[in-house]
Order: C-alpha cells, then structure tokens, then sequence
C-alpha cells in the first residue's frame, strides 16, 4: 500500500523515550503523535498543498530486514480504513493494520545526527539496525 502523496521518507524506530500528547477525542486511535510530528506533518500539508480529501495515511506494510516497515504519506479513504483525528490531523488507518500499530507514538526530530519521523512502536519484537523495519 503506497500513499498518493509519499513525501516522508525518512522513518525510523524512535528510542523508548519519545514523548508524546494526544487530543481529547483521539483516545481511539491506534496512534499518537508529539507536538512537533503533529506541526512537521502540518507544514508539510501547506507546502505541498494536500488537497481536499486526502488524510495522513498511517499503516504497515510487508518489507525490511526484520519483516514490516511503516508507511506515512498522505492518500485517499480506502475501503478498509478506519478515520481519526490525532493532534486536529485528519489519519486513515487501515482496520487490518491496527493491531500492528497500537500504542504506537509517532515522533518528528530535526538535529544534526538524524532528521525524520519516527515511531515508538510497543508491538515490535524486533527491529534492524538502521531502524526502519520491525517484527511483532
């Protein structure tokens, strides 16, 4: 499953650390979202200009050395997704991709070392060296 509109490529298995808040109302979704994810997807949104429709596609897919990757762009509601609303942005995730990803805490960091989303995953086993696939 690849996103319409893929324009984050750098994604990683965030450290246990990650800190994260969530808006009232978005205690259902399998995924949360710090401050500066939350403000990094929305500049992202103006810049590229996502049109009307589209939402933050959060998901797994088959690939990577350990097994699954995460998937993050923006698409289109598909027949098996499921509507949230994480930090006031609108997110579809796929209902067979739920179980993969709850609790997940998705993180954005910009410094000298590394620059990208990442995600804190509670459900991985596993995970590569490089930090962008993992086994649950």
């Amino acid at each position: 499953m690849t996103p319409a509109f893929s324009v984050m490529a750098d994604v990683a298995t965030a450290p246990p650390e990650t800190e994260a808040s969530s808006e009232q109302g978005a205690s259902d979704a399998p995924v949360e979202m710090s401050d500066r994810a939350a403000e990094e997807i929305q500049k992202i949104m103006q810049t590229k200009k996502i049109p009307e429709g589209y939402a933050l596609r959060i998901g797994v897919r088959g690939g990577g050395c350990s097994g699954m990757s995460y998937v993050l762009g923006f698409d289109k509601q598909r027949e098996h997704d499921k509507q949230f609303e994480v930090e006031g942005i609108p997110v579809y995730v796929d209902k067979r991709h739920g179980l993969y990803l709850m609790g997940t805490t998705v993180d954005y960091h910009d410094g000298l070392n590394a620059r990208g989303f990442t995600f804190d995953n509670p459900n991985a086993t596993e995970t590569c060296g490089c930090g962008s696939s993992f086994a649950a």
